[in-house]
């Protein structure tokens, strides 16, 4: 046995350095290749590698990378292929609407090319998402018509899938004999590809259906076979899952001995592993085997504790053959009261399974018999004679009466539209002093405004003469300089060729100042109203992303991009200009060979974007300082200069937009940077 175990440690390592070294060499591989279609195979083969060992977020990065490339190169099955991978990671992690999402868009690339077996496994995953989701029908539907290629091709693995899928489907929807079916033959495919989980899946699967049927022989043949492919450390939840199970098929024979071992077994590694579900059933079975054999007295201590932890997990199915127990426990004692009360239990909570286990059939209901026709007429006849009678004596009085009211009605109208006119004109009366007070309230709240803005104008632009007589003067003088030395021959050429770089980032430094400061001024002496729209966060961090290019090759920066698919409702253009705003700065920041993560997420109904960097980091001091209306500014890790005012317009082109914008940083560690902005337009 520790030789078997050494064994399969020894072959799971292999495998492991295995996938390792593939993906290394790939890796390799793709750095070399041109960006041509060999590269798009090669990249494929790596995302297949990372996938299989569940390596996400890497995997995500190259199938941004292959995806691009496919679309440069016009290579439709590149970019079905990425999309299916991508897909395929959205449901790993649960993220329906997006995997929904790839898989179709690769089911069209797919169906562009006549590509029957990629169209195939499009259909299978998303059965599976549908199965999984209790969707029955539709998985149904997806999988059946996946099942035909794979096994045309005779494709193991995607088999063992599809037909693992429509066996729980058919469970689901109650049909057991097709579940069965299909049971079985995932169990023929997984045999041929040695998968012990999935074979011991299956067999357990097998059996129980068996034992649905009321197969019990095959149920108890099926069940000691997986029993004997078990590992001791490994599948214990299945073994105290099995163990009662097989004790209470022996118990239906009658087979005492064999059904009081499983049962024993079973009851003590369910407590040992602590398995209420396994406990529950151990109990109601070896309950079971002591009514039996006539020990009352244990059997009602196991059939009690067996009801306490049915009610507390809400197990439905032991919970009724709880009820049956206790029935027949009291029946026996002669407690015939509390036997009926267990009774009327058993049958209330079985018609509820039964209900929820059965199509709902629409019931018609007929219209109640009532009296007869000739009896209706009858009556009808009696009453119109009886009206007839009063209605002589009452109809003198009701014309006397009705001229009186008629008369009061023409006197009490009159004097009502009397009163409504007056009131009418004391109403606009009011109306207008109202409109004149309010159109007076509204120019002084104008005039006031317009007495701030010239204020707020005023303080902008001695604020701008400052930083354009600072930093302008500076980079302009800079690039000056060097020029006069070149006209002047102080320099040679040659040393002013190796100075060019330096003019490049003092022309980058002011043309990004005079961005900034175009901006800022904009937001701050106009009214600046955003045009909001719907809009997909993830092309702006692409875009954004493909502009810094350049400096992040440069500084050889990791720049990963997790983004994914998310619709924003704010006005594009202005978060365009944060969200480059926040990535230059963390281009600007961080050093050789860090990285840079740009990532979307929901929060609490909102997007939220984070730009985050394992750079140099901010202090809690400088903190405080970048979002206020000044020029605070540092220079970068490669002596990049800044202009002090892109987090002031960031903070408030954010606030435009309904959203917020902080940061959270740890010298030396990096930096965060949160927008949160709204997915739908804000309610006033």
């Amino acid at each position: 046995m520790k030789q078997l175990i050494t064994l399969a440690v020894l072959c799971t390592s292999l495998f492991c350095f295995s996938q390792t070294n593939e993906i290394d060499s790939l890796t390799v591989e793709l750095a070399y290749q041109k960006q041509d279609s060999l590269k798009v195979e090669t990249s494929l083969r790596l995302v297949k590698a990372l996938y299989n060992k569940k390596s996400y977020k890497k995997a995500l990065t190259y199938i941004d990378n292959t995806e691009r490339l496919s679309k440069s190169l016009n290579h439709t099955k590149g970019i079905a292929d990425a999309n299916y991978y991508k897909a395929l990671i959205y449901a790993h992690n649960d993220d329906y609407y997006n995997a929904i999402d790839g898989f179709n868009r690769s089911r069209r690339y797919y169906s562009q090319l006549g590509d029957t077996l990629g169209i195939a496994k499009v259909n299978n995953s998303i059965g599976l998402i549908e199965i999984k989701r209790g969707n029955y029908g539709i998985g149904l539907q997806n999988s059946l018509s996946a099942i035909q290629t794979f096994e045309t091709r005779n494709l193991k693995d995607e088999l063992s899938s599809a037909y693992n899928n429509l066996a729980d489907a058919y469970y689901n929807t109650n049909q057991i004999d097709k579940s069965l079916e299909f049971n079985i033959k995932a169990l023929k495919v997984r045999e041929q590809l040695k998968d012990s989980t999935g074979i011991k899946t299956s067999i357990r699967n097998i059996a129980t259906l068996y034992s649905e049927r009321k197969e019990h022989r095959k149920a108890i043949e099926y069940y000691e076979k997986v029993l004997t492919l078990l590992n001791p450390k490994k599948d214990q939840t299945l073994r105290g899952e099995i163990l009662p199970r097989i004790g209470a098929e022996y118990l239906r024979f009658k087979d005492y001995d064999k059904a009081a071992k499983y049962l024993v077994e079973g009851l003590k590694f369910n407590r040992k592993i602590n398995s209420n579900d396994g406990v529950l059933r151990a109990l109601n079975a070896v309950g079971d085997l002591n009514i039996q054999q006539g020990n009352l007295k244990t059997a009602a201590v196991q059939v009690n504790e067996a009801y306490s932890i049915a009610v507390k997990i809400d197990n439905k199915p032991e919970l009724l053959k709880n009820y049956r127990l206790h029935k027949e426990l009291d029946s026996i004692k002669g407690r015939f009261q509390n036997a009926f009360f267990w009774q009327g239990k058993y049958y209330t909570l079985k018609r509820e399974l039964d209900q929820e286990n059965q199509p709902k059939i629409p019931i018609i209901r007929k219209p109640l018999e009532t009296e007869s026709l000739n009896e209706i007429k009858d009556f009808k006849a009696l009453e119109l004679e009886k009206q007839s009678e009063d209605e002589a004596i009452e109809f003198q009085k009701l014309k006397t009466i009705s001229y009186v009211l008629g008369v009061a009605f023409l006197i009490a109208m009159t004097i009502l539209l009397l009163v409504y006119f007056k009131r009418k004109n004391i109403f606009k009366l009011n109306k207008k002093l109202q409109n004149k007070n309010a159109e007076i309230i509204l120019k002084n709240e104008e005039l006031a405004e317009k007495i701030k803005h010239l204020e707020e104008v005023n303080n902008v632009k001695d604020r701008l003469f400052s930083i354009v007589s600072h930093d302008l003067k500076d980079s302009i003088s800079s690039i000056k300089g060097f020029i006069d030395l070149l006209k002047e021959d102080g320099i040679s050429r040659e040393e002013f060729y190796d100075l060019v770089p330096e003019l490049s980032e003092n022309a980058d430094s002011a043309s990004q100042l005079l961005y900034n400061l175009l901006n800022w001024s904009k937001s701050q002496m106009q009214n600046l109203e955003p045009k909001a729209e719907l809009f997909n966060i993830q092309d702006v961090f692409k875009n954004k992303i493909s502009l810094v290019e350049q400096k992040v090759d440069q500084k050889r920066i990791i720049l990963i991009d997790e983004s994914r698919r998310d619709f924003i409702y704010a006005d594009k253009s202005m978060i365009e200009i944060v969200i480059q705003n926040l990535i230059t700065n963390a281009v600007k920041f961080t050093r050789i060979g860090d990285s840079i993560t740009v990532s979307n997420s929901d929060h609490n109904g909102k997007s939220l974007i984070c730009v985050e960097d394992t750079g140099v980091g901010i202090s809690r001091e400088n903190i405080d300082k970048l979002f206020q209306s000044g020029t605070f500014s540092t220079r970068g890790t490669s002596n990049e200069k800044g202009t002090g005012l892109g987090l002031t317009i960031c903070k408030e082109l954010v606030e435009l937009n309904k959203g917020r914008i902080w940061v959270e940083s740890t010298p030396g560690i990096g930096t965060k940077f949160y927008v949160e902005l709204p997915k739908i337009e804000p309610k006033n």
